[in-house]
């Protein structure tokens, strides 16, 4: 199964990143993401046997991380494959995805990237990817545990599991 770790945002959040979805895509064109698989992935995992998934699932439910916060101050964009974004820098979060990789590797996960964009993806295949017209954002996402999600595709688009949740400290 395809595998993840991501903070998933408030409701009050969620909604918000749904609005500047719909502002992105008026602007730059391309597939807007659906409210409810909006997020901020810490970790793609790729292919992951169900036993590894399993052991997985117990190491995030056992897992405690602090509580922060994450400022969402900046539109971006990646020309391929024509991503539109929102995120912003953390050095918060930059811990955070370190400390995840350094816990992945005794399973078995060697492939850190070697840069880590905080972000969301609003879009995807967007025809524009000029940002500069579109509001100004600042906006807090508080966060006090992060997910593993199990991402499957169906004939309507990527679906999204949770399949385990950390506990805050």
């Amino acid at each position: 199964m395809r595998l993840f770790l991501a903070l998933e945002p408030p409701e009050t959040l969620r909604q918000r990143l749904g609005e500047l979805a719909e502002l992105a895509q008026a602007r730059c064109g391309g597939r807007r993401m659906p409210d409810e698989s909006l997020h901020l992935t810490l970790a793609f995992l790729g292919e992951v046997a169900d036993a590894r998934a399993a052991e997985l699932v117990q190491w995030v439910g056992a897992m405690a991380i602090s509580h922060g916060e994450w400022r969402v101050d900046a539109w971006g964009t990646f020309r391929r494959p024509g991503i539109v974004w929102v995120g912003g820098q953390s050095p918060a979060l930059e811990r955070l995805q370190a400390s995840l990789w350094d816990g992945l590797a005794s399973f078995g996960f060697n492939d850190r990237p070697g840069h880590f964009v905080p972000h969301v993806t609003l879009l995807r295949r967007a025809r524009r990817l000029e940002t500069q017209d579109l509001p100004t954002i600042d906006m807090a996402w508080p966060y006090r545990q992060l997910s593993l999600v199990r991402s499957f595709t169906e004939n309507d688009g990527a679906h999204y599991e949770t399949l385990a949740r950390s506990t805050g400290t």
